[in-house]
């Protein structure tokens, strides 16, 4: 009888650690995500960015860049890097993505051009062609791309990005699809990035559909919503920058809670609500003085009945997902 019953103790055991392992592989984090720049707004040292890489990859792209060293440095100090700030903005950086030219999504990349190694520069045509135009001239800075104004020092290539395209990212294992939005008067940018068929969603500067007059968020969610149901779509990036309180008119092409909501609502009509229950939903882009940012985190909270995971991203602490 001893005996039987320190077998089937064993058993339980040995089916427990088994269900548990596969428990955790089963949850096991597909994408790193380092946030070298999390708000709008005029603090020039912590504007958006963010570095994103497969699990147990240093092979980074980088979303939008309108804060590399500083942030860079504050995420070694938080322990999310343990190499110093040259390796990672020259190796572990592999190409930028930009998903609009408003200096606050550049001004990074613009500054630290001398330092950089060379690489890529993924974007709408547009973008790149005011990239050309406006940035990497030598009148205001100096060309440090391959294309454009002479002489060119050739250490960044323009890749033009299709609307809907899925493009192969050199020298990393991820593929991105590029999506129109629109933010005012100017076309901004969604980035769907694929990682095993595992994805993360990206948005730059958008308004909500209804104010825009467009339909660019619908189509992006039309794209998404099989993601969402067999849950592939591990987090959505999506700004949030002025609170319910700013008029409609001067939301100048963003999103304030009320708005999210409704987005995130037209996603759940076609995903099921209990299929978005839980969904990781990282808010960017939230623009200063702290009693906005405040305002803005209570009332996402209030409208939050969908049940979103809502995650508001510290500069330099990495997110796994």
């Amino acid at each position: 009888m001893i005996i039987k019953r320190k077998l089937l103790l064993i058993s339980l055991c040995v089916l427990f650690s088994v269900g548990f392992c596969f428990g955790q592989a089963k949850n096991k984090p597909v994408f790193r995500l380092v946030p070298l720049g999390v708000l709008g707004g005029i603090d020039e040292s912590n504007l958006s960015a963010y570095m994103l890489a497969p699990t147990g990859s240093n092979n980074y792209i980088c979303l939008d860049a309108g804060t590399l060293h500083y942030g860079i440095e504050k995420a070694i100090a938080c322990k999310s890097f343990n190499v110093d700030g040259a390796t990672v903005l020259k190796q572990y950086i592999k190409g930028y993505f930009i998903s609009h030219s408003h200096l606050d999504h550049i001004s990074g990349l613009i500054i630290n051009s001398p330092e950089d190694s060379t690489k890529n520069i993924y974007a709408f045509n547009d973008c790149i062609e005011t990239i050309k135009a406006r940035y990497f001239t030598w009148k205001s800075w100096a060309n440090f791309a391959d294309e454009g104004e002479a002489p060119t020092l050739k250490k960044y290539h323009y890749k033009v990005l299709e609307p809907g395209a899925a493009t192969a990212i050199e020298n990393t294992e991820l593929k991105v699809q590029a999506f129109p939005l629109a933010h005012s008067n100017l076309t901004s940018t969604a980035f769907l990035v694929n990682s095993n068929d595992s994805y993360l969603l990206y948005l730059g500067d958008t308004g909500a559909d209804e104010i825009e007059k467009s339909s660019n968020l619908q189509n992006l969610w039309q794209a998404v919503a099989p993601l969402v149901k067999d849950k592939k779509l591990k987090a959505i990036l999506i700004e949030v920058s002025f609170p319910n309180q700013q008029p409609d008119k001067t939301l100048f092409g963003h999103l304030s809670p009320k708005w999210l909501m409704t987005e995130m609502d037209k996603l759940a009509t076609l995903t099921g609500s209990e299929n978005i229950k839980g969904l990781n939903v990282v808010v960017t882009h939230l623009k200063p003085p702290v009693t906005s940012i405040s305002q803005i985190k209570t009332q996402l909270k209030a409208a939050n009945k969908l049940q979103l995971n809502l995650i508001y991203p510290q500069q330099g602490k990495a997110l796994n997902f």
